[in-house]
């Protein structure tokens, strides 16, 4: 029972990832110990497993998909994604600051506990780890593109991000921005659960899962130190989108105007609670160094400290 508790808690960790823009849920399962066999169970979904399922043999079905362990973790993953999604919203809407500063420190510590899992750092693990960390940075600087509700286009969505999202250090949430459909899917879909928005996005992320998982699955047995410098480089580079003084731009090009917190205020310095598309965005150094920087700061040591926690909880689980 203890151990399906903590694989439900690891789940909600992925999910609670899953639905920030820069974090990603294979981050959360690679740190906590799951992710090689999270992407193992989904890769058992082959034609064995359709020719137990289909002649009725449900336990040796259940047993090739390992789909215990799939349950636990997707369950986990749900509920966290379900119930962040108002939270996430206020909070990015009036405190958007501290909650980058607190993911900006649980990524710095991401990158330290995964690379440190690479067992040798040789010249091709190190040139892929470059590479891997540009690809990220380079990613962060794209612009978004327009909303768009087309179900082809939702599809695709559901492929791209949920790829993105079970690789570490490329967030789901942050592909569905620059696809221009995160506040469509992420925010307003799952807050009503619109099944019109979900569906197509769902079915778009169970092909995307299934398909991507093998070539991962085979990348990790041929190349694990490779793979592994190559996610950890993603990590990293994603950094440049956690950064959590921005400049932003609308859709024309017109800077944003923020308060100390980095909410984006009208004319008259009131918040502003509705949807706004962002275009671009600058990142910047604080101009004074006031209470605001200084506890986003200490948001930037919480986050590295859970981080901390994290791995230390794993470590002391596997051995047990």
């Amino acid at each position: 029972m203890k151990n399906y508790l903590v694989l439900f808690l690891k789940g909600m960790g992925m999910g609670a990832a899953n639905v920030i823009p820069g974090v990603s849920g294979g981050t959360i399962a690679l740190i906590t110990g799951i992710f090689e066999e999270l992407i193992n169970s989904i890769k058992s979904f082959d034609a064995t497993a359709v020719k137990l399922l289909f002649t009725g043999k449900w336990k040796d079905f259940s047993k090739h998909v390992n789909l215990l362990f799939l349950i636990i973790v997707f369950a986990g993953a749900f509920v966290s994604i379900f119930s962040l999604a108002v939270v996430l919203k206020f909070l990015f809407t009036f405190y958007p600051v501290y909650i980058w500063a607190f993911f900006f420190g649980l990524i710095i510590a991401s990158v330290i506990f995964v690379g440190k899992t690479i067992s040798t750092w040789n010249w091709s693990v190190i040139v892929i780890f470059i590479i891997g960390t540009a690809i990220a940075v380079i990613i962060s600087f794209l612009s978004p593109a327009t909303q768009n509700e087309a179900l082809w286009y939702l599809f695709i969505c559901g492929i791209v991000a949920v790829c993105s999202m079970i690789l570490p250090g490329l967030s789901g949430s942050f592909v569905l921005i620059l696809m221009g459909n995160y506040q469509l899917v992420m925010i307003n879909a799952v807050k009503d659960l619109n099944l019109k928005i979900l569906l197509p996005v769902a079915l778009g992320a169970g092909f995307g899962l299934i398909t991507f998982s093998h070539l991962l699955s085979w990348l990790f047995k041929k190349f694990k130190d490779q793979t592994i410098s190559l996610l950890t480089g993603f990590i990293l580079g994603s950094l440049a989108i956690l950064w959590p003084w921005k400049v932003s731009y609308d859709i024309n090009g017109k800077e944003l105007v923020t308060n100390a917190f980095g909410a984006f205020i009208n004319n008259n310095g009131s918040i502003i609670e509705e949807e706004i598309k962002i275009s671009a965005y600058n990142q910047v150094i604080p101009d004074a160094f006031n209470s605001t920087v200084i506890l986003s700061v200490v948001f930037m040591i919480i986050g590295f400290i859970v981080i901390y926690l994290i791995e230390k909880f794993a470590e002391s689980h596997s051995k047990s």
